[in-house]
């Protein structure tokens, strides 16, 4: 199957959103990646396990633009997004297989006061560029 649906609920960004802006077919086109941190729960009782999965999205367009400025390390979010299988060959000319995760739709999970105040501590990057006001 090449693409497949993903929800992920209350995960937490493991750090600041990185926002670049690219080459589109119509012109120039911001793309951010972030990464969202979210449990993974097995079994019940005193046998459940609890482990953490890190999975690497990418946003485009104006939502990659407001992800940037919103977000920060620790920000709750709900990403929706699709799963694409990669695969490519290496510099050595091995096949490399892969997933790509896809962001169709993001929710800011953290009231205003919560995230202005992750921003005032200095958790965004002031690396990237700023995005465009409308």
């Amino acid at each position: 199957m090449s693409n497949v649906s993903v929800m992920q609920r209350h995960a937490h960004l493991a750090g600041a959103v990185k926002l670049e802006i690219v080459n589109g077919r119509e012109g120039k086109l911001a793309k951010a990646v972030l990464t969202a941190i979210s449990n993974q729960h097995r079994g019940s009782g005193e046998s459940r396990e609890e482990r953490s999965v890190a999975l690497q999205w990418t946003l485009w367009g104006k939502q990659a633009e407001n992800a940037a400025a919103y977000l920060g390390k620790g920000s709750h979010v709900n990403l929706v997004g699709r799963v694409h299988n990669t695969q490519y060959q290496d510099s050595e000319g091995r096949e490399v297989y892969g997933l790509e995760f896809t962001v169709e739709e993001i929710d800011y999970l953290d009231s205003k006061a919560e995230g202005e105040a992750r921003r005032s501590r200095g958790s965004v990057s002031t690396d990237a560029p700023q995005p465009a006001t409308a």
